[in-house]
């Protein structure tokens, strides 16, 4: 009897048929848990599954706690983007080097230190590219200009307004105005 305990291939009748059923109890009692209760299933605000409603149903996984979130959206593959805006959009009056009134000009430093060229708009701290500008009646011009400056963007209508002489320039952001001089 012992010997029929330590050997394999050894034992009484009946054990063989133990053997080849033993590796099917996983598969059994796996199918057991998925079935539901007759009465269970009809009734209604049962949670068969808590992690089911739990979890919210995301297409994308969390982002990384380090992950950079960008500002704007990503651009649109299927809309080409807009072609650049031609040379010449500013009149040549009003292009030019330009500094706060009472500041010096080539003052690098000059937080009212304004470049204007034909297509741009350089300040101290930001450049806008011009998408459109426009002269008014009353010599105004609306400059709309797509600006970036210390890891910002934004889009922004401008109203230059030089004077007669073409030695001051007012320019009008959002209703404060800025009067500059010509360098």
């Amino acid at each position: 009897m012992m010997r029929a305990m330590l050997e394999p291939g050894a034992g009484a009748p009946g054990f063989p048929a133990m053997r080849v059923l033993l590796p099917l109890l996983p598969i059994v009692l796996l199918a057991a848990c998925g079935r539901q209760d007759g009465n269970q299933a009809e009734q209604s605000g049962v949670v068969a599954n808590i992690m089911d409603q739990a979890l919210p149903a995301t297409d994308e996984p969390a982002p990384a706690p380090n992950a950079i979130t960008p500002i704007e959206p990503p651009p649109d593959i299927e809309t080409p983007a807009p072609p650049p805006a031609p040379a010449g959009l500013i009149p040549a009056n009003v292009q030019g080097r330009w500094a706060g009134i009472g500041a010096r000009c080539g003052d690098r430093s000059d937080a009212l230190e304004l470049t204007i060229a034909p297509d741009q708009l350089i300040f101290h701290e930001s450049v806008g590219k011009v998408q459109s500008a426009s002269a008014g009646a009353d010599g105004r011009i609306a400059v709309q200009a797509a600006f970036t400056g210390e890891g910002e963007s934004w889009t922004r209508t401008l109203s230059l307004k030089p004077s007669a002489d073409g030695a001051r320039l007012t320019i009008v952001n959002d209703g404060t105005a800025v009067t500059r001089k010509r360098c």
